[in-house]
């Protein structure tokens, strides 16, 4: 795959629009906002769950989420992806309709922002996983990934108030997606691989978002082995990861990043005192 195969449009009309007001010396002011609309997602003639999102890539979104929820596995046969813009709904059909009741009764709210929900047990499947322990992250290619990642022309840097992640290899990013929910981002990024067969082998995966919870498990049901963000960690994000194996790595600006599990794969490649620092316009805030 090429360097941003996949990366956001920032001149599609329908995910922004313009609003007025009056800014702290009571001037006029027109700036450009990100449009959030509902998204009901049905599998088969079951109704799953309605998420907030910017609209694009439904059918990613659609697959990715269901997979990452342990509602469709990577062996089911999905017979048809369906989804009607007017109507705000995606249906996915398989061949074999299942029955997610009991996983519908017992529906929590996690971490994560704009309908973060996580249906049945969370720990389903994440124990069986065993990530690639052979994968290397040199940390030239940390700073390298920042470098371009940051560089890229995106919606955050356009209109802000929205997460980017991105799937990347060595030092290439490959599929970069956003949405106003960082959990839509990375579920969009799980549809576009199964969808087009691509392997979790080599891969790295990076986030402007917190290193939650939710983005570890997610991280490590798609069998990629490290994890880098821009943010902080919680807690359990940290625990899981290190029950995982997985390399976690946070707090990646400019020079300094901060690894607190799987340290291992770590190659120290590149001189620190080398790397600029970021130019403060491509600077997120951490807090995403």
């Amino acid at each position: 795959m090429k360097e941003f195969e996949v990366s956001p449009d920032i001149s599609d009309p329908r995910l922004f629009e313009e609003v007025e007001g009056l800014d702290h010396e009571g001037q006029t002011f027109s700036i450009p906002v990100i449009v959030e609309k509902p998204l009901a997602l049905y599998l088969n003639s079951r109704e799953i769950v309605t998420m907030m999102t910017i609209g694009d890539y439904p059918e990613y979104l659609a697959i990715g989420y269901l997979l990452n929820q342990n509602m469709l596995s990577p062996s089911d046969q999905v017979t048809g992806v369906e989804y009607d813009e007017d109507l705000e709904v995606v249906i996915v059909r398989t061949e074999n309709e299942a029955d997610f009741e009991d996983k519908l009764k017992k529906k929590i709210q996690t971490s994560g922002c704009a309908q973060g929900t996580v249906f049945g047990d969370v720990m389903e499947k994440f124990e069986d996983v065993a990530l690639d322990q052979a994968a290397v992250l040199k940390t030239s290619w940390i700073y390298e990934l920042s470098r371009k990642i940051n560089r890229q022309p995106s919606l955050y840097l356009k209109v802000g108030a929205i997460h980017g992640c991105v799937l990347c290899e060595g030092n290439t990013p490959l599929i970069y997606m956003e949405d106003v929910g960082r959990h839509n981002a990375i579920d969009k990024i799980a549809g576009y691989m199964w969808s087009k067969g691509i392997s979790p082998k080599n891969k790295i995966f990076y986030t402007t978002g917190r290193l939650t919870s939710e983005m570890v498990i997610k991280t490590v049901q798609m069998e990629i082995p490290i994890l880098i963000s821009r943010s902080g960690f919680t807690a359990w994000g940290v625990e899981l990861a290190r029950q995982a194996g997985l390399t976690l790595i946070g707090r990646a600006k400019g020079k300094r990043f901060q690894c607190v599990s799987g340290i291992d794969r770590l190659e120290f490649d590149a001189d620190p005192e080398a790397v600029m620092e970021e130019d403060r316009k491509h600077q997120r805030k951490g807090s995403q």
